[in-house]
């Protein structure tokens, strides 16, 4: 499948039923699976054999949807995980241990930005975090001897910053380590981040994937292209015995195609359980087969309301990188040549207390602590999902207080831009 083309993936990707099977993904509701002998199942706790044993490992409906979206990603093995936040965390937290350090963009999604800078904190990983406009030499200074791997965002939320993927992929691959880009926004329709070099993949697949706000979930995808071996010292975890499973060394029996992902099942999945549910990996699949469909309506409308905002005359600011004046229109015009996303960021003269009132005032767009749905939603992230950052942090991460974060859906655009236009007027 991984010759064929993303809308085809979209469609039929990760599962090919056979001789009067399902043709549609089917449903395995089942915690547990039944072996004929103990031996049989033992061979799956010991990792000789694959299949399915207890579903907070692996479930076989996850694993469609995993595949079609390793597929969609130009990767070589993936996992479903509970939600963005878990798929994250396992990404990093399977090479990065205590006393460990990781370099992140400041320009990330703010429970992102928590989950670094306080609860991994808690666990003795440091992060130094660094401007997504960082020259080569101000992201080698980030480094240190225990650096373990990269982070950023392809598109910012909110600030919609553009990550330039290649510098940051050069930037850890000098230094050892392997660059993890969070893709949620643009989604592999829009961009495929291991093209461009980086090693792991992320996303939260409550947002564009699903599309319709019904499960939460995750996903991480691995390229299958970085060497732990080359770098073991600084992988123990992959490139080293395993004594919980017997002495395995996952680097040498999985290879660089399946090591991560069968590290992250085996011990993060095993001992945190943030599993996704078959139904709820039933109802992301809904949203793949659209994906590629949905994905050019939500960039078409993004554009037509930036474009309207840019020329008002009570808006301060635009952040949308399909707009030519924007500071990160030529990395969108290289990386994301057909669109970006429906996301649009802005600001309006007055601040905060503008912001309040024209969000008050729509009537089509919502405002949720959501985004990337069918419908149109919006919210001012610094009351909300950085709520926790200081006055310097939201500054750092390129969000200002009275910054709006608008999420066009699906509706016609000229019916969203009509009620933008009237809860202006209330401003």
């Amino acid at each position: 499948m991984q010759n064929y083309r993303p809308e085809t993936i979209c469609v039929q990707g990760g599962y090919t039923p056979g001789n009067g099977e399902p043709r549609q993904i089917p449903i395995v509701q089942s915690t547990t699976f039944k072996y004929a002998t103990s031996a049989d199942m033992g061979k799956l706790f010991d990792l000789e054999a694959s299949g399915y044993f207890y579903s907070r490992l692996q479930n076989p409906t996850c694993d469609y949807v995993a595949a079609k979206i390793a597929a969609l990603e130009g990767g070589t093995a993936a996992m479903l995980t509970s939600s963005g936040q878990a798929a994250n965390f396992f990404a990093l937290f399977n090479i990065a241990s205590c006393g460990d350090h990781i370099v992140s963009s400041a320009s990330i999604y703010g429970g992102t930005f928590n989950l670094l800078s306080v609860t991994m904190a808690k666990m003795g990983i440091e992060v130094t975090f660094v401007s997504p406009d960082a020259t080569a030499e101000e992201l080698d200074a980030a480094f240190r001897p225990n650096t373990r791997a990269v982070f950023g965002e392809t598109i910012a939320n909110p600030a919609l910053t553009v990550l330039d993927i290649e510098k940051f992929a050069a930037a850890a691959h000098r230094h050892g380590v392997p660059l993890v880009v969070d893709n949620t926004f643009p989604t592999p329709i829009g961009c495929r981040p291991i093209q461009w070099g980086a090693d792991i993949v992320t996303h939260s697949t409550t947002k564009y994937m699903d599309g319709h706000g019904v499960a939460v979930g995750g996903a991480i995808v691995d390229s299958g292209k970085f060497d732990w071996m080359a770098h073991a010292d600084k992988f123990p975890g992959l490139c080293t015995p395993d004594e919980s499973y017997h002495g395995i060394t996952y680097a040498e029996k999985f290879g660089q195609a399946g090591a991560f992902i069968t590290k992250c099942t085996a011990q993060l999945m095993r001992d945190f359980g943030c599993t996704q549910s078959p139904q709820s990996a039933f109802y992301l699949n809904l949203g793949l087969e659209s994906l590629h469909v949905r994905m050019q309506r939500h960039c078409e409308n993004g554009q037509a309301v930036a474009e309207f905002l840019q020329q008002h005359p009570k808006v301060e600011a635009v952040h949308y990188c399909g707009l030519p004046g924007d500071p990160y229109h030529a990395l969108a015009e290289k990386y994301l040549p057909n669109g970006s996303c429906g996301v649009v960021s802005f600001e309006l003269k007055g601040g905060r207390p503008a912001a309040e009132a024209f969000m008050g005032r729509l009537q089509l767009a919502a405002i949720e602590t959501h985004v990337a749905d069918a419908r149109t939603c919006c919210l001012n992230p610094a009351t909300s999902t950085h709520r926790q950052m200081t006055e310097q942090q939201l500054a750092e991460a390129g969000i200002p207080a009275g910054l709006v974060r608008m999420s066009c859906g699906l509706e016609s655009k000229e019916d969203l831009i009509a009620d933008i236009a009237q809860a202006l007027e209330a401003v």
